[in-house]
C-alpha cells in the first residue's frame, strides 16, 4: 500500500505511446488487407488452372487456407495486444489521474495495486474504470470530514474488481444522487455496484466490470433475425461500447457501426441505444 503524496511512477504514459499504438495498429490492419487479397487470388488461380487436377487442387487450396488461418490467428492476437491495456499501466494513468486531486485537495489517496500479471483490460473497460474511480473518489469527498481514500483494484480473470473506502462519516446510500449515477455507468457496461456505508466509520464502494462482452442469447438472435455481423454489434453495444469503439474492434467504419446500430433498432423494436442494450441483456 503506498500514499499517493509518495509515490514513484515506474510507467509513464504520454500520447506519444497511444499515437504510436495507433500507427502500428494501422499497420497490422493494412497487412492483414494485403495478405488477404494475396491469398484469394492465390485460391482463385489454382482453382482455375487447367493444369491442376482436382485432387491436387484441393491440396493447394486447402494447404493455402490453412496457412493464412495461422496468419490471421497471429494478426489477431497481436492487433488484441494493440487495443488492450496491461492491467498495472491502466492503474499507474489512474493515479495520474488523481494527482491533482492529491496535491490540491489535502487528500491522502492510498492505492493497492492490482497484480502486476493480471489479465490486460479491453481499451474501452480502462477507460470506463479510471472514469468510475474518479467519479466515486469525488462523491466520497463532497462528505463533509473526508481526509483519506484507499482504491484497490484486483482481477478475478473475468472481471475487474474495484474497491473504494473512505474515513468519513459514512452518509452515502445508493440514492444519493453521484452515487447513482456511477450506478448507472456501470450497469451499462453490465458491471455491478454495491455500495455500503457504517455511521461514523466510512463509507465503501465495490464495482465489479467484465472483461468480456455478452453475447446476444441465440434464441434472441434468432428471434429477431439478425446477422452475425449484427449479433457482434449488438453484443459490444450491450457492453456498453461507442460507435468508435465498435468500429475499431470489428475493423469497420463508424458510418458502417451507425448503419448497423440504426438497423437492429429497427428490427429488434427499440426506440433508444439504451433500450436496446438492456434487450439483449
Amino acid at each position: 500500500m503506498t500514499s499517493a503524496a509518495a509515490t514513484t511512477h515506474p510507467l509513464e504514459h504520454h500520447p506519444l505511446d497511444a499515437r504510436a499504438a495507433a500507427a502500428e495498429r494501422t499497420k497490422v490492419i493494412a497487412d492483414l488487407t494485403d495478405a488477404h487479397s494475396t491469398t484469394l487470388e492465390s485460391l482463385l488461380a489454382i482453382l482455375r488452372s487447367r493444369d491442376t487436377g482436382d485432387a491436387a487442387a484441393r491440396q493447394q487450396a486447402t494447404d493455402l487456407a490453412a496457412a493464412a488461418m495461422v496468419q490471421l490467428r497471429a494478426v489477431s492476437d497481436r492487433d488484441r495486444v494493440l487495443t488492450e491495456e496491461p492491467v498495472a499501466r491502466a492503474f499507474e494513468r489512474l493515479r495520474d489521474d488523481l494527482r491533482p486531486l492529491v496535491r490540491f485537495g489535502d487528500l491522502d489517496v492510498q492505492f493497492i495495486e492490482p497484480p502486476v500479471n493480471g489479465r490486460a483490460l479491453p481499451g474501452e473497460v480502462a477507460q470506463a474504470a479510471r472514469a468510475i474511480v474518479r467519479g466515486a473518489v469525488l462523491a466520497l469527498v463532497e462528505q463533509p470530514g473526508v481526509a483519506r481514500v484507499r482504491v484497490q483494484w484486483d482481477c478475478d480473470g473475468s472481471n475487474l474488481l474495484i474497491h473504494i473506502r473512505d474515513d468519513g462519516p459514512g452518509a452515502l446510500t445508493p440514492e444519493t444522487p453521484s452515487v447513482s449515477q456511477l450506478a448507472a455507468r456501470v450497469q451499462a457496461l453490465n458491471g455491478s455496484l454495491q455500495m455500503e456505508a457504517t455511521p461514523g466509520w466510512g463509507s465503501e464502494m465495490s464495482v465489479g466490470l467484465p472483461l468480456d462482452a455478452p453475447a446476444a442469447t441465440v434464441t434472441a438472435a434468432a428471434a429477431w433475425g439478425l446477422s452475425p455481423r449484427e449479433q457482434g454489434v449488438l453484443a459490444l453495444v450491450a457492453s456498453g461500447a461507442r460507435n468508435r469503439a465498435i468500429a475499431e474492434t470489428l475493423l469497420i467504419s463508424e458510418n458502417t457501426v451507425k448503419f448497423h446500430v440504426a438497423n437492429l433498432l429497427r428490427k429488434v423494436g427499440a426506440s433508444t441505444r439504451a433500450e436496446l442494450a438492456a434487450l439483449a441483456r
